[in-house]
């Protein structure tokens, strides 16, 4: 079969590799719709962590074609998503039931053999069977739309008070979507791509501010009548973007930290205004125990409204181009085409 097989920066392309067997409770999806992340970016440039040679790709979608002994639910044809990881069950975080913090975690596309490909093997266990009818491409927003419903859990929004989200890349977007559910107002998005700005205003937002513009804090401010914002996301993954996020939150505000920055980058903060304004720094990692409600969730949000531009197997340096030129709201390939 075809696949995208990394093994190390700089190297990285379309391969001829054996199809893979499912064994004891594992199935076979063949992707129909597989999402390029920015993580799979950071991947290629080295600034986050994978154990090549792997093939690629977390965010996958497509029907099963084969399945392994002592499988229970999951049967050939299903259209089903991937929750993409695998813990070890046994350090202390497992045993605590936190394993999204498990010391010995593992992800296809990351660790084991993703989605990029014209096969991939999975447990069982991380297979989610979707509703009939479900567009693929939309099916494979599953895996960050449970990132996303993790991170509104752990920010905790209120109705009546104010948000603001710094990125209107697709996570930003998604979170709009999910706060919005909430009755948290105003929500107000700094983002410095104009077209993106529109993105989120369509999406729902009070407000799309440049965070480039002179005086883009009062404009935000004035948005949000008040001194600070209440809640504040931060799904850029910029160091700069955090210290923005801080100096805009108001005493006693929640601030999220949800964008993947590089491992080196360090931001400038103030103890004193931590401690002065009882602020509430947040991290979030991947998707504990929410790939389920995503499932249930996909079909009322109207994602297909981020505009995806898919490619075949075969062009995926377009689309990978693409995705870094940000030229569509989410850029999948489709490795059963061509």
């Amino acid at each position: 079969m075809k696949a995208l097989r990394f093994h190390g920066v700089g190297k990285f392309g379309l391969e001829e590799v054996p199809t893979p067997v499912p064994g004891p409770g594992e199935v076979r999806v063949r992707p129909i719709a597989t999402g390029i992340c920015g993580t799979d970016a950071h991947i290629l440039d080295g600034s986050f962590r994978s154990v090549p040679p792997v093939i690629l790709g977390h965010e996958i979608c497509g029907h099963v074609d084969a399945v392994g002994s002592g499988v229970l639910e999951v049967r050939e044809g299903d259209l089903v998503t991937v929750e993409p990881h695998r813990f070890c069950g046994l350090c202390r975080y497992c045993r605590t039931g936190r394993e999204h913090l498990c010391l010995r975690k593992e992800a296809w596309g990351v660790h084991i053999d993703g989605g990029m490909a014209e096969a991939v093997v999975v447990t069982e266990k991380v297979a989610y069977r979707l509703p009939a009818g479900t567009d693929p491409s939309i099916g494979a927003l599953t895996e960050p739309l449970a990132c996303c419903v993790h991170a509104i859990d752990r920010l905790d929004p209120k109705p009546g008070l104010s948000l603001a989200i710094f990125g209107a890349g697709p996570a930003g977007l998604i979170m709009l979507t999910l706060a919005r559910q909430t009755g948290v107002r105003p929500i107000v998005v700094l983002e410095p791509d104009a077209r993106r700005r529109e993105t989120a205003l369509a999406f729902g937002a009070d407000a799309a501010i440049d965070p480039f513009a002179p005086d883009w804090r009062e404009q935000a401010l004035a948005v949000a009548n008040a001194d600070g914002f209440d809640f504040v996301l931060e799904a850029v993954g910029s160091p700069r973007v955090l210290e923005q996020g801080i100096s805009i939150a108001a005493r006693g505000a929640r601030i999220q930290v949800f964008g993947v920055a590089n491992p080196g980058d360090t931001a400038s903060i103030r103890p004193e205004e931590i401690f002065a304004k009882e602020l509430t720094i947040l991290g979030t990692v991947i998707n504990p125990y929410t790939h389920h409600r995503a499932v249930e969730l996909l079909p009322t949000l109207g994602l297909e409204r981020l505009g995806i531009l898919t490619f075949p197997l075969d062009q995926y340096e377009e689309a990978f181009r693409a995705q870094h030129e940000r030229r569509a709201g989410k850029v999948q390939l489709a490795p059963q085409a061509g």
